[in-house]
């Protein structure tokens, strides 16, 4: 579905959307909004529009599920974001990933910044993206700074997953797709994940589908993986 119109007052887009019930609709890659910066929020929407919004989002994300949706996601160029983790993964994946349940959150106007030089990378996907999954590696610890829905400063370290989770987020407000960052030769369908690549790290998938992870000295030129890789199966 098309994002709103650029030209309609952001106040008349919410109201427009909310107007019908349940989760909002997700707009997908191609669609302009997903490549504009987003508008700083200062004050567009009244406070109960606001929160009716925030709550929009909120259902919308829990809905498709995902652990965060950004305003641009559902045609909205404000910078608002909403984040949420319940992190229901085994405990090796949680240990590989540094994944931890983060509680929901509202971020308004994020902005990020890496904190000393370790990357990760893990597969990642996204709602407006919907479909496939990709290898990004990310700054493994950021600062985040916004303002929740009240306007209160938030000033925090993210580190794993609930660190990725911001930057995806945030980035989205700055018109990135994680397919921006992404590691091209790792591009996998779902189908192929759940198939294939369904392990904790994405060493496996570097190996036999030939890329680079950070932080790996000697590691695979694209087009040439190493003797003895396995064969996916």
């Amino acid at each position: 579905m098309a994002s709103p119109s650029a030209r309609t007052p952001l106040a008349e887009q919410v109201e427009e959307l909310l107007a019908a019930d349940g989760p909002l609709p997700i707009v997908s890659a191609g669609d302009p909004v997903l490549r504009r910066p987003a508008e700083p929020y200062d004050g567009q929407l009244a406070p109960e529009l606001l929160a009716r919004f925030v709550q929009a989002l909120r259902v919308t994300m829990r809905s498709a599920p995902g652990v965060g949706l950004a305003a641009v996601q559902v045609g909205v160029g404000l910078r608002i974001a909403v984040i949420e983790d319940p992190a229901p993964v085994p405990e090796e994946v949680r240990v590989a990933r540094e994944r931890v349940p983060q509680p929901f959150r509202v971020l308004v106007n994020p902005s990020y910044e890496a904190v000393g030089t370790r990357r990760a990378a893990f597969f990642e996907g996204c709602l407006s993206v919907p479909g496939w999954q990709a290898v990004v590696a990310r700054h493994a610890e950021v600062r985040l700074r916004a303002r929740d829905e009240h306007g209160r400063a938030v000033d925090e370290v993210f580190t794993g997953w609930p660190a990725r989770i911001v930057q995806h987020e945030t980035d989205h407000l700055d018109g990135v797709l994680y397919v921006d960052r992404a590691e091209p030769r790792s591009l996998a369908s779902n189908e192929a994940m759940a198939a294939r690549w369904a392990q904790p790290t994405p060493e496996a998938a570097a190996r036999a589908l030939g890329f680079e992870l950070p932080g790996r000295a000697g590691g695979f030129s694209p087009g040439t993986p190493p003797a003895g890789a396995a064969t996916p199966r």
